[in-house]
């Protein structure tokens, strides 16, 4: 349920899950999920990059869905779990995608980097094992202005054969 709290000037108050813990924020009606998460929770992993969901540099997962966060209404999380590039991470270091596009030299300027470990984190959550076709296609939604693809999709198909085994 979605709470209006009175002393907020019609600040919306909503409950979920990010990165595993419990979060609770006021925002209001029209403030995306970018804005809350970058702006108000300090997640600046999460880029702005077009703000019109063209370009990736913002994606988060919504209950294991692959969103652009600045398409998402804030007060549409209530009750759900996302997960940011902060929450890739493992408890022994890096996941193996961070640390394959570190080897791979896959990353610039760093813009677009989070919002591509996340689509790829949710592409080998889905499929384990996919054909550079299927990294190029899932990846689509994903620009980089500096690196080029080749790189990023290396990294990945080397960070999925690292998770298989």
């Amino acid at each position: 349920m979605i709470e209006r709290t009175l002393g907020d000037m019609g600040k919306i108050h909503v409950q979920c899950v990010i990165n595993g813990d419990e979060k609770e924020f006021l925002c209001e009606a029209r403030e995306s999920l970018l804005e809350v998460l970058r702006e108000g929770l300090g997640f600046t992993g999460t880029k702005e990059g077009c703000n019109d969901g063209n370009c990736g540099a913002c994606s988060v997962t919504l209950d294991g869905v692959l969103v652009d966060s600045c398409l998402v209404l804030a007060v549409e999380v209530q009750g759900r779990e996302i997960t940011t590039v902060e929450g890739l991470a493992i408890a022994d270091g890096l996941h193996p995608l961070q640390q394959k596009f570190l080897e791979h030299a896959s990353l610039q300027c760093g813009i677009c980097t989070p919002g591509f470990l996340v689509a790829s984190k949710a592409l080998l959550d889905q499929n384990p094992d996919p054909t550079e076709h299927q990294v190029r296609h899932w990846l689509a939604g994903n620009l980089c202005r500096c690196t080029g693809y080749d790189k990023i999709v290396r990294a990945v198909l080397d960070a999925a054969e690292t998770v298989r085994s």
